[in-house]
């Protein structure tokens, strides 16, 4: 009962972990869209797991020689303020480092025990803080040069690129969130490693003590990509540069190969058994690598772009963690040893207050027997702290749920006009289309109508100078056979067979591509049956399809009863429906 209560805090420094580091890793993708959040935090939650499971021993190590905390009271404590500092700087949307947060907490427990800050560790460990971002605007530079290259050579296709770039974030990131676990997780349960020893047993399996809190504190991880992982990334991904879904690959593959050169033990012992000098497997800020690879970016594509005055913001934050970490964590182990009589250290225990007023009046100069009033200093400060710190968090909490309903309505209404355009946009659409097939039709029209009327007036003239020639005539017997055969000329003509084929072929003409699936469809069909569906295709009537068809209204309905007959088509189907639909 006592490991899982001391180690709540530890979980919690994991959970702060996943929420403000480990939202680098997908939050651009999330932002565009490009990759849905459940798929984002599915994804990171199973590799950090798997990368601190697989690969977190060697940045533990390094870390466990820093200072060796060897109590759970110590461990408790350390990780706690450490949690504490990450959370404050993570609502104040400052992307600072759990490392920095876990690093101060050491040096500020080795001040109260008395322990010997082991400073070759440190100056590996502060080092790490100069050259990860140096090391991740030199990969950022390098790889953006190279994707812009590829994507200006190589002719892809819009939506091929797109599914090309979410399924390279998606890759990246697996990748990212497996190094941030392999070399993070040393900040989350590195302190406990010294000061527990436990063994469980799960059937065939056995689980030490690393393994058991590797895997404890990649769960907290993953909670805290799952629930809080979106806050930082208004200042990392837009704050100090504007990413695109192409920019943010190269970040993100960036940051990972950065944490993986800085937690590989392989790579470790490879350079090592060469005799070349081995990269120190120590944590590094991923934050910090991350925004190292935004300044790579900003330099390629133009120092303009930067904005300076978001960087110290950030360099400000980085400097406060450590020292606020160091400091909470000093007065917290006062508190927790001298009001809770928690033993901070396996060294020979400190008094309450008998040898620690001493040590602090050697450094301040404090008069004597003053152990009393420092042991209320310190719990009125702790208690005042923790007061700031709730009222702070209700304030920005009801912040928070405003802007977040706000910003959800302003989501929605943009939906909602966007459906509503596109609704509109395909019934204009439509409208377009149906107008431009109706002024077709009415085009053919037109132009039959207006042959029609040619050769009428053809007819005509001929008609009236033949009428005139006869009336000129002065033999009785040719004027009576040139009238005559005037008169036989217009009864032809009144049987409108040139004028009914000619109907026939514009409407044929309108529908040719209706004719040739005719053909192909139904060879077997008569000519006159062929006519009786273009003719019924272009609208036509019964009554109207009589004198084109030189039959009766009777003769056309047998003609369309037999017509169904031959197309098998049941009671209930209509044939001009069938028809159109052919």
């Amino acid at each position: 009962m006592e490991f899982i209560f001391f180690i709540t805090s530890g979980l919690f420094l994991g959970w702060s972990l996943g929420a403000n580091d480990a939202a680098n890793i997908f939050g651009t993708a999330v932002g565009t869209r490009m990759v849905r959040f459940r798929t984002a935090a599915l994804i990171g939650s199973v590799f950090v797991i798997l990368g601190a499971m697989m690969q977190g021993s060697g940045t533990t190590r390094t870390l466990s020689q820093l200072g060796s905390i060897d109590t759970l009271g110590g461990a408790f404590t350390a990780a706690l303020c450490s949690a504490i500092v990450v959370t404050v700087m993570t609502w104040k949307k400052l992307p600072v480092s759990t490392g920095q947060a876990i690093v101060g907490a050491i040096i500020g427990w080795s001040f109260f025990t008395s322990t010997p800050v082991d400073f070759s560790v440190l100056t590996k460990i502060v080092g790490s803080w100069v050259t990860g971002p140096i090391l991740g605007a030199f990969f950022s530079a390098l790889l953006y040069l190279l994707m812009r290259r590829i994507i200006r050579r190589t002719s892809i296709h819009v939506i091929k690129l797109d599914i090309y770039i979410r399924l390279a974030l998606i890759i990246t990131g697996a990748f990212g969130a497996y190094s941030l676990g392999a070399n993070n997780i040393a900040n989350v349960m590195g302190v406990f490693v010294n000061s527990i020893s436990l063994t469980v047993h799960f059937g065939k399996f056995t689980f030490s003590t690393i393994q058991l809190l590797f895997f404890l504190g990649g769960i907290s991880i993953a909670l805290g990509i799952a629930t809080y992982s979106k806050k930082v990334m208004e200042t990392v991904g837009n704050g100090v540069l504007s990413l695109t879904p192409e920019t943010a690959i190269v970040v993100v593959l960036s940051q990972a190969l950065v944490l993986f050169l800085f937690s590989s033990t392989s790579l470790y012992n490879f350079l090592s058994h060469f005799g070349l000098p081995p990269i120190p497997l120590v944590p590094v800020s991923s934050t910090q690598v991350v925004v190292g690879a935004l300044i790579g970016i900003g330099f390629v594509r133009g120092v303009q772009e930067i904005r300076f005055e978001m960087l110290g913001q950030i360099a400000l934050g980085w400097l406060l963690t450590p020292v606020l970490s160091g400091f909470l964590t000093f007065l917290t182990l006062f508190f927790m040893q001298n009001v809770f009589d928690v033993a901070v250290s396996g060294h020979e225990r400190i008094n309450s207050g008998t040898d620690l007023t001493p040590k602090i009046q050697n450094i301040i100069h404090l008069p004597a027997n003053t152990d009393r009033l420092l042991t209320i200093a310190a719990i009125g400060i702790f208690l005042l702290s923790a007061l700031v710190l709730l009222l702070h968090y209700r304030r920005n909490r009801l912040k928070m749920a405003a802007n977040e309903k706000k910003l959800a309505e302003q989501i929605q209404y943009t939906d909602y006009q966007k459906a509503l355009s596109e609704i509109e946009l395909n019934n204009i659409r439509m409208e377009n289309t149906s107008m431009a097939e109706h002024l077709e039709e009415k085009r053919k029209e037109l132009v039959t109508f207006a042959l029609n009327i040619g050769e009428m007036k053809q007819f005509l003239e001929v008609l009236s100078d033949s009428i005139e020639a006869a009336d000129q005539e002065q033999n009785l017997q040719r004027k009576h056979e040139l009238l005559h055969a005037e008169l036989v000329r217009i009864r032809q003509k009144m049987s409108f067979t040139h004028e009914v084929e000619h109907i026939y072929k514009q409407a044929e003409q309108i529908h040719s591509d209706f004719v040739s699936r005719l053909a192909l469809r139904f060879p077997d069909l008569t000519e006159h049956e062929r006519r009786l569906m273009v003719l019924l295709r272009n609208g036509f009537s019964s009554k109207e399809i009589s004198p084109v068809l030189n039959i009766s209204p009777k003769s056309v309905e047998i003609s369309r009863y037999r017509l169904r007959k031959k197309l098998n088509l049941r009671k209930d189907e209509n044939l001009t429906q069938f028809i159109n639909a052919i």
